[in-house]
């Protein structure tokens, strides 16, 4: 601060509240805004000028004269166009001086205890006085005001000698002439910023003329009017993104919709659009994304994704919020986008209102016009700089295969030639386009040594995974002589436009996603980019001025790229899409009329998987499963994990862990191959496998935002995670449970209890965290940093060192706004009460959890290979049903920790998972991986991995059980054998496994039904459970499961061969009897001869005596055995496949009894019968000859009571 401001600084308080009271001057600061703090930064400036330029005149002694008024000398400060009223300034003016500037005695602001005391203090102050009656100065009172008043009538009325500021203004304080020239201050600020807006307004209004689009503006309002829809082909830089809803707004169309494929591009463009405007249409400018929204009901214009559009659809099928629709960047062909067109297709007749605009940089535009009814198209030319195209094609030497590492030198190469052609002065950055992060980090690498080496440039990575910090430095500048060097994938293509780029480096080359039906599997490969997409990088370098493209290829090799890139429809799996679909009423997926339509083949694998996981029914209609699916804006797996998790009471660690599923990964690139992060990770990893280490990794995060003792950004940094990643799956956990809540399948819960304290210092929190927000929001765009030289490298995190407080405690000079709105968006206390309740998991509850992961994850297991005992622990192999010889993903935490795959209490006698075991041993320890994808980019991997128990998962949610005659043998899906080596157990487990599953089954039915969550349409779902037995269910449930998985069962698995796969049933031929002995024993069982292969089909997936035997157990299926049933005691000797039936009848019957007898005491002593009449049949006993009306349960004992000698039914 100015030494010349002392005296404003020192009454700022009574300053503020004078001229800049909250809401009564409109334009003037609003007290604690950055505006305010900018005004007075402008005073202490201003009067340090005024000090330098010597003695002025003060305000008011220029005298006016004659007829007219007007002053007799020129004053600048006349030109001053504008005048503030100020009420309490004129009533301050008129009122006699005081000491201090005051009231006398302070009465009027505030008495002794405001303006008494302090009026005191000066007093004291101005006679050099210190509170302890000490004599502070040497000179007298005299001495002062004589030289002050020297001052004042040579016009120095803002000089002071050093040292005297606190003696003359305890004398003085807020005279009528310093509130005079702090009025002349404040007019001269609002001055200086009308001149400035004025200058910035005609800059934007002469930049929005020269935009390219700009004369097509009249052309495009009047095709919009009279077509409903209309294409937009726009060049790069046209200006089409941010003037085409702001043309169409003008021109009187409300309830716009803008959709753009990225979340970052919305928001920037809403705030750029609402720049535009000067906040001409205020609040009616938004976007709406996920997790955050500017939305108001004033919003006529919102910039939303397409994903976002295409929910919205589902719940309001016309769309009449709406009545423009504009689709931007259409080009890219995402599956969304895609979906969105051949949807509003079927709409656009509907709704004759409705207008659809399509936009993009370079389009395909007979194929989109076409598809839309021939639409008109309006092509706008780019406003691009000439750009001069050099080919330089790579050395074969040079040049790598598909697992080499890229050679960096081709582009150290070209950094070379620019710094020996162009001087040093001429501005221009280079943009180089790679394929992967992996190529990135090489060629970042060796540019950052030679950057190192020259002192010339300052390298920068841009890329997906990047934290939105080491993203925006891309935008800063380089300083004077430096350039800047940003190596980046497809994502500065279109999704970010950086200024300053004259040079391009083109590699040809981009990694996409595509998706192989018949592998189930994902890959992520190097393929040639499109001539469009090669066009649009070399625009990049021709937007701000003459400009460079270097393409690292052939000029033949361009001519032969295809002209556009491949629609994602047509790479990519459509499970969720399908769903979506179905959930939409569009019909039969194979007759959508697709843009382009996919592969009948990913069509009917999608379909197909759909129908194994329950979504849809052998109709190929959405069953009530696939209904809640459809609405959770997750993928199918994930989807049925959470509604899974509701059932069995293990929503919370489920809602995390499917959240973190959901996101990329929160860990950085590098962090597996740093030594410090790899000890620090050590503590979060669980020996479980990768989705239990993300629920440990995000419950010990939320701990240490709700401890405070330490910043959580430099926890996340010295553990080498992403924070965003963190946020991300805490909004994601929070959306999830809203709509379960919201689909009635969990409880709101209850709000914590609070006392007065507690409540008033949570209000104070929200309070203070709000007030940070607005804070950050009036700060604007932030201003473009100038980069030092050591700001380029190859760090992960240039954020959380140490001794950098939180985000949210407002004593940092930026405000971490991530931070803030976590703290505002969630109850911190709650989630750390539930992560605290997932940390603490028993055994039971913890192997309860891995199976309801496994429920949503199945089919998805690998087998380990049987030489794995001879592979190093870094080359394990694993073999799916789909794809075989696949390894762990490098990043997992069995890859890392290879020892985790064998638990300590395993150790001593059984194998690794890794370790496929003895043919001639069993054991009750097998272990499959369960994994969340398969991904391929050098090598198939295993992604997300977990180690479940063999057996219980196979038993559990293997679509397909076939038996042989005794049970011993079982095989899973066709493709896993299990040989259990005592038949007794071998039955005993499956009869177990069975109930379980339908008591599973019938669980989540009554869930559904009893939430409300779906309207069934006519679908059977069965009985409703009252909320008691449905209580008691899953108590039961949850506790046979948990013995279940404790079940030490001795047996052998093996993965099937091909030729074994051919010659594994009977054949129909060779059936089994289904109806044993005893009329009446089993008039529940739906037993019914399997039509291919054989045996009985007991349900829709357990076969039994379907494989085929040696001839030692050929008669298995006809030797009865005597056995007691456990609950009607029932004893006679019958086949498996008879036990079986009868525990099952018996079952069901016991439970329905127990049903009636707790609905008939919930209805007073006057109900009576044990068994509901639907389950009671007629039945002749031929011991006693009467015709009884009976239940299973009550034949059986009606049976054993002839036994007995009793005579009559117990």
């Amino acid at each position: 601060m100015s030494r010349s401001a002392w005296w404003g600084e020192r009454h700022r308080a009574e300053l503020d509240a004078l001229f800049f009271p909250r809401g009564a001057l409109s334009g003037l600061p609003e007290p604690g805004s950055a505006r305010h703090s900018d005004f007075w930064l402008f005073l202490g400036r201003f009067q340090a000028r005024q000090a330098k330029q010597g003695p002025q005149a003060g305000p008011g002694s220029v005298t006016t004269g004659g007829a007219l008024g007007l002053p007799a000398v020129y004053d600048r400060q006349h030109r001053i166009n504008v005048t503030l009223a100020v009420p309490e300034l004129a009533e301050r003016l008129a009122r006699p001086a005081h000491r201090g500037g005051g009231d006398p005695g302070g009465e009027k602001r505030g008495g002794r205890g405001e303006r008494g005391d302090r009026g005191e203090i000066e007093e004291r102050r101005y006679r050099g006085e210190r509170g302890d009656g000490s004599n502070r100065g040497e000179r007298s009172e005299r001495d002062v005001r004589g030289e002050r008043g020297e001052r004042r009538r040579s016009g120095r009325w803002d000089q002071r000698p050093p040292g005297e500021g606190g003696q003359e203004e305890e004398e003085d304080g807020l005279t009528p002439a310093r509130l005079r020239e702090f009025q002349a201050v404040l007019l001269h600020y609002v001055d200086f910023c009308q001149k400035q807006q004025m200058s910035r307004l005609a800059k934007l209004r002469r930049d929005q003329r020269n935009l390219p689009i700009h004369e097509y503006r009249d052309q495009l309002v009047e095709l919009v009017r009279a077509h409903q829809v209309v294409v937009v082909a726009g060049d790069t830089g046209c200006g089409k993104s941010t003037q085409v809803p702001q043309y169409l707004l003008s021109a009187g169309m409300s309830r716009v919709a803008c959709t753009q494929p990225r979340r970052i591009a919305c928001m920037s463009l809403a705030k750029r659009v609402s720049y535009e405007s000067l906040g001409e249409h205020g609040s009616q400018i938004g976007y709406q994304i996920r997790f955050e929204t500017s939305k108001t009901a004033a919003t006529k214009v919102l910039f939303l994704t397409e994903g976002l559009l295409l929910r919205q659809m589902q719940t309001e099928g016309f769309m009449s919020r709406y009545d423009v629709l504009i689709l931007d960047e259409v080009h890219e062909r995402h599956l969304h986008c895609d979906l969105l067109l051949g949807v509003l297709r079927e709409l656009l007749p509907l709704r004759d209102d409705l207008r659809l605009v399509l936009m993009s940089a370079t389009i395909n535009i007979q194929l989109f016009s076409r598809y839309l009814g021939d639409a008109p198209v309006l092509q706008v030319p780019g406003r691009l700089y000439p750009i001069q195209v050099i080919y330089r094609p790579v050395p074969e030497e040079e040049k790598t295969g598909k697992s080499e590492r890229i050679d960096p030198r081709p582009y150290l190469r070209i950094m070379q030639s620019i710094d020996h052609k162009y001087p040093a002065d001429e501005r221009g950055d280079l943009l180089v386009f790679l394929s992967g992060m992996a190529d990135i980090a090489r060629v970042a690498e060796a540019a950052q040594s030679y950057a190192v080496e020259t002192k010339r440039w300052i390298v920068l990575q841009l890329h997906s995974t990047l934290s939105a910090e080491q993203q925006d430095k891309v935008f800063d500048l380089a300083p004077e002589g430096v350039r800047k060097c940003i190596v980046s994938t497809n994502i500065a293509e279109t999704s970010v436009t950086i200024d300053g780029v004259r040079f391009i480096v083109d590699s040809g080359k981009v990694k996409e996603m595509s998706y192989d039906p018949k592998a189930k599997m994902q890959r992520l490969q190097e393929f040639w980019i499109s001539r469009a997409s090669a066009e649009q990088r070399k625009g990049r370098a021709g937007r701000t001025g003459p400009g460079v493209c270097f393409r690292l290829y052939a000029e033949s090799e361009y001519d032969a790229l295809e002209p556009y890139a491949v629609p994602e429809v047509q790479r990519v799996p459509l499970d969720s899409v399908v769903l979506q679909m179905k959930s939409m009423g569009l019909g039969d997926p194979r007759l959508f009329g697709f843009l382009e339509p996919p592969p009948a083949s990913s069509l009917e694998t999608s379909m197909q998987f759909l129908q194994e996981q329950g979504a849809l029914d052998e109709q190929e209609e959405l069953t009530p499963i696939g209904r809640v699916l459809a609405t959770l804006p997750l993928d199918v797996l994930t989807g049925k994990m959470l509604l899974v998790g509701c059932v069995l009471g293990a929503v919370e660690p489920v809602l995390t862990i499917a959240a973190a599923m959901s996101v990329q990964s929160p860990f950085h690139r590098n962090a597996h191959t740093n030594p410090d992060c790899s000890r620090a990770r050590r503590s979060l990893e669980s020996d479980h496998g990768d989705p239990l280490t993300l629920l440990n990794v995000f419950n010990e995060w939320v701990q240490v935002k709700s401890g405070g003792q330490v910043p959580s950004r430099k926890w996340c940094k010295r553990h080498g995670l992403e924070e965003q990643r963190l946020y991300e799956i805490a909004n994601l956990q929070r959306q999830f449970k809203e709509l379960l809540v919201q689909f009635g399948l969990l409880g709101g819960g209850e709000e914590p209890v609070r006392d007065s304290v507690q409540r008033v210092r949570q209000h104070g929190e929200r309070r203070r965290l709000h007030q940070l927000r607005r804070e950050h929001e009036q700060r604007g765009p932030q201003k473009r940093k100038l980069l030092r030289l050591q700001d380029g490298g190859l760090e992960e995190d240039d954020g959380g060192d140490d001794g950098e407080d939180d985000g949210a405690s407002g004593s940092s000079k930026t405000i971490d706004i991530q931070d803030v709105k976590f703290k505002l968006r969630h109850d911190v206390g709650r989630l750390h009460a539930s992560s605290q309740s997932s940390r603490g998991l028993s055994r039971r509850q913890l192997s309860v959890l891995k199976m309801v992961l496994c429920s949503g994850l199945y089919p998805q297991l690998a087998i380990p290979d049987e030489c794995n005992a001879a592979r190093k622990d870094s080359d394990q192999v694993f073999h799916t049903r789909s794809k075989p010889f696949v390894v762990l993903h490098p990043t997992a935490v069995f890859a890392n920790s290879p020892e985790l795959l064998a638990p300590p209490e395993e150790r001593e006698d059984t194998r690794p998972v890794t370790a496929a075991p003895r043919k001639s041993g069993q054991s009750h320890r097998h272990q499959l991986l369960a994994y969340a994808s398969l991904l391929e980019t050098t090598k198939p991997y295993l992604v997300n991995s977990m180690r479940v128990p063999a057996l219980q998962a196979l038993l559990l949610f293997a679509r397909s059980l076939d038996t042989s005659a005794d049970c011993r043998r079982v095989v899973a899906d066709g493709w896993l054998e299990l040989s259990l080596g005592d038949a007794e157990q071998a039955q005993q487990v499956l009869w177990a496994a069975v109930q379980q599953r339908e008591s599973w089954e019938r669980l989540l039915r009554s869930h559904l039904l009893s939430g409300g969550a779906v309207a069934t349409r006519g679908v059977q779902l069965g009985p409703r459970l009252e909320p008691q037995a449905q209580a008691r269910l899953k108590e039961t449930l949850t506790e046979q499961l948990a013995e279940f998985l404790e079940s030490k069962v001795e047996y052998t698995m093996r993965r099937l061969g091909g030729l074994e796969m051919k010659t594994l049933y009977v054949g129909p031929s060779e059936a089994v009897n289904a109806e044993p002995d005893g009329p009446g024993l089993f008039p529940m069982a739906q037993s019914r001869p399997h039509a291919t292969k054989g045996g009985v089909a007991v349900n829709s997936y357990l076969t039994y005596g379907c494989l085929l035997e040696g001839s030692d157990s050929m008669y298995g299926e006809c030797l009865r055995v005597f056995w007691t049933c456990p609950r009607c005691e029932l004893h006679m000797p019958l086949t498996p496949l008879e036990r079986l039936q009868h525990s099952d009848a018996c079952s069901r019957g016991a439970e329905q009894q127990e049903g009636a007898s707790a609905a008939a005491t919930s209805q007073g002593p006057g109900c009576t019968g044990t068994m509901p009449a639907r389950l009671q049949q007629l039945y002749h006993c031929d011991e006693c000859g009467q015709d009884l009306q009976l239940a299973p349960t009550e034949i059986l004992k009606h049976k054993r009571s002839h036994k007995d000698g009793s005579g009559h039914s117990t």
